[in-house]
């Protein structure tokens, strides 16, 4: 399914509401100005509300996009899409696009 390609700007976050940010970009494919997100880059997540153990298996700690693009790639690995899944870790919980650039279209 198509959707809107992610740059460093996007806004990804944790179920529980943590803010996620990628370890790497690409920066020689720039989308709306922006360098480029790829599936290989693993996300570190900060402030997840997830309390830890006993009361919770928290916080979100990092979080691995499974799927990505199939037709569209940068260095040979896909680029991330707006419909891309992850999980995050410990937590098992997925990772959320909440925002991202509208000119870019991939599938």
């Amino acid at each position: 399914m198509p959707g809107f390609l992610l740059n460093v700007s996007s806004m990804v976050k944790c179920a529980h509401g943590g803010m996620a940010t990628p370890t790497a970009t690409f920066p020689r494919v720039l989308v709306g100005g922006q360098p480029a997100v790829l599936i290989s880059a693993p996300y570190q997540v900060a402030a997840c509300a997830l309390p830890p153990p006993p009361a919770g298996n928290g916080p979100c700690v990092t979080g691995v996009f499974s799927i990505a693009a199939t037709r569209v790639l940068a260095n040979g690995f896909p680029v991330l899409l707006q419909d891309s899944k992850a999980l995050c870790a410990p937590t098992g919980t997925p990772l959320l696009v909440a925002l991202t650039q509208t000119r870019v279209l991939g599938t």
